[in-house]
């Protein structure tokens, strides 16, 4: 590999980084951005699902503007866009309109560093012809852990929401604009495939497959909306945890997934892809069975661990199995595959929304025992993951050959 790709990579792991660095400093402070913005909970669920809804919007328009500017471009400005959402919605005593918008700001922004820094990573993979993408999902996770972390040490010491977000955000907007400059460009990244290349390759991509594994990772991403969006919150209403513990259940979550998600390829390798989601689906469901039951904060955060060790292997071994019945190698199956994602998130926030004003603190719960019900069906779906490869498409582009 060049020089040129090597910095590359380092560009779109660093990305990846700020993106979990943010998001995880976000989320794990919300039960006091709930008391700073004086927010009832039906008001609280309402800002947790503008997120991802708006998220996917954000997503699908780096999409449209890929063609003409490149993931690079894309990235370079929704990055630091989301250092700055951040930041604003630390402000308070500005009303709720101001918090909207600052939420609004910084979903858009996600949903397009999500789109541009995956586009980035592909084609990095795809200049170094080998599997790279867990490890970038890896280094999210491990800024993730940082971010929650953080959170923890900035309720220890009592500080106000705007320095706490500020913080990261510096920190995130400083490696953007820094290592920004190293993303590929339009002119170095593959060229996209026209409207009617598409069309002929969607026909040869069979549904049926993409909906068993996407159903899975879109159950997965309803739990991990819940972990992510009330998992603060329910250590500390319900379970009476101190500020600083509250974001530990996020924590310990991502840890797991991180040691998860490190030997999931070798289990693939030697159990195949059907036993390694079912055993996931397993622990996941006794991890969040934890959850629900857990009678004092301590034994909820071991249960979120418990939960993210199972559950990480879904996402990234349902990609895989979407990779194997797509034999025209544009792609396809893969970006069908996303759109679970964002409808399992959306659903997630909204489920939970819907759930935690139920009887007062005790519809936290809930939160989480609709989730756990719904990952025995992962365990269910399991056999759907080791689908029979597609039949390779005998004429290939040129560019698909030669990734320079």
């Amino acid at each position: 590999m060049t020089a040129r790709d090597r910095r590359a990579r380092l560009s779109a792991h660093a990305a990846f980084a700020v993106q979990g660095l943010c998001f995880a400093s976000l989320v794990t402070r919300v039960p006091q951005v709930q008391d700073a913005h004086d927010l009832g909970d039906g008001m609280l669920a309402l800002v947790l699902l503008l997120v991802p809804l708006i998220a996917g919007a954000g997503s699908v328009l780096a999409g449209a503007l890929f063609p003409r500017a490149g993931g690079g471009p894309v990235l370079r400005v929704a990055q630091p866009g989301v250092c700055v959402a951040m930041t604003l919605v630390g402000l308070t005593g500005g009303g709720l309109v101001p918090l909207l918008a600052a939420v609004a700001l910084f979903g858009v922004c996600v949903g397009a560093v999500d789109a541009a820094m995956n586009e980035q990573a592909v084609a990095v993979e795809r200049r170094y012809g080998m599997s790279l993408l867990t490890g970038f999902y890896a280094v999210w996770s491990v800024a993730g852990i940082l971010g929650g972390l953080w959170a923890a040490l900035a309720n220890r010491l009592d500080l106000a929401l705007l320095p706490g977000f500020a913080v990261p955000a510096a920190l995130g907007l400083t490696v953007s604009l820094v290592t920004g400059r190293g993303v590929y460009r339009k002119d170095e990244e593959a060229a996209e495939p026209g409207a009617e290349e598409l069309k002929a390759a969607a026909r040869q991509v069979p549904w049926r497959p993409v909906l068993i594994v996407g159903t899975a990772m879109g159950l997965f991403y309803l739990a991990d909306a819940a972990v992510s969006s009330y998992s603060a919150k329910y250590l500390q209403d319900e379970l009476n945890a101190t500020d600083f513990a509250a974001p530990l259940g996020y924590v310990a979550y991502q840890v797991a997934m991180v040691a998860a998600r490190a030997a999931a390829d070798l289990g693939v390798r030697r159990r195949g892809a059907v036993q390694v989601v079912r055993l996931g689906g397993i622990v996941g469901l006794a991890g969040m069975i934890g959850v629900v039951a857990a009678p004092n904060a301590a034994t909820a955060i071991a249960a979120f661990a418990v939960a993210g060790l199972g559950l990480s292997v879904v996402a990234p071994v349902a990609f895989s199995a979407a990779g194997r019945v797509d034999p025209t190698g544009l792609g396809v199956a893969v970006a069908r595959l996303n759109v679970f994602n964002y409808v399992g998130f959306v659903l997630g926030a909204a489920i939970a929304g819907a759930l935690a004003p139920i009887g007062g603190t005790d519809g936290l719960r809930l939160v989480f025992a609709v989730p756990a019900a719904l990952v025995i069906l992962i365990i269910v779906l399991a056999s759907g993951f080791a689908p029979r490869p597609a039949p390779a498409v005998p004429a290939a582009r040129p560019h698909d050959l030669d990734p320079a």
